[in-house]
């Protein structure tokens, strides 16, 4: 999710819980340019052998926007071009009846289980791209020793290779 702390953040932050309106295009580049105000310490820390792990990133902003009536996944992606690219993307899939029986459901904007179907569609579009390594783990049981186990392999094989960018 977007870092809140950033005065982008706090905007976005308004805007998630509904505090004020930003026309869409707006708050789909704001979003991106929170992702960008993180990259140079992302990337020192990769530089340094330090893992980066990141909740959502790119790819959930995507998945939202193109949502939206009259957005496309190409558009949506542009402003995030040249990233730093992840070595592994966990999609840990939550259906949207599952989501909504979560405490606060429906406070922020885009929750609603309707609109939350229509993301989900748009992650399965994403999830086409095979350029990126996705990995879409469904089972609950098994799922803390999956993630760690295709974490730490992903870690060992990407330890000595250059840095990657998104979508370039």
């Amino acid at each position: 999710p977007a870092d809140r702390s950033t005065e982008i953040g706090q905007l976005i932050s308004s805007y998630l819980g509904k505090e004020k309106n930003l026309e869409d295009h707006t708050i789909h580049l704001l979003f991106s340019a929170n992702r960008w105000e993180h990259v140079p310490t992302m990337k020192e820390k990769l530089h340094q052998g330090i893992t980066v792990v990141v909740d959502r990133y790119a790819f959930s902003g995507v998945a939202f926007t193109s949502a939206k009536e009259n957005f496309c996944l190409d558009w949506c992606k542009q402003p995030d071009v040249g990233l730093p690219k992840p070595d592994l993307i966990l999609f840990l899939q939550l259906s949207p009846e599952e989501a909504a029986e979560r405490g606060n459901f429906g406070h922020e904007r885009y929750e609603t289980s309707s609109f939350q179907e229509k993301v989900l569609q748009s992650f399965y579009c994403l999830m086409e791209d095979k350029t990126l390594n996705w990995d879409a783990s469904k089972s609950i049981e098994d799922l803390h020793r999956e993630i760690k186990s295709i974490a730490e392999e992903t870690m060992q094989e990407v330890q000595n290779k250059p840095l990657g960018e998104l979508w370039k």
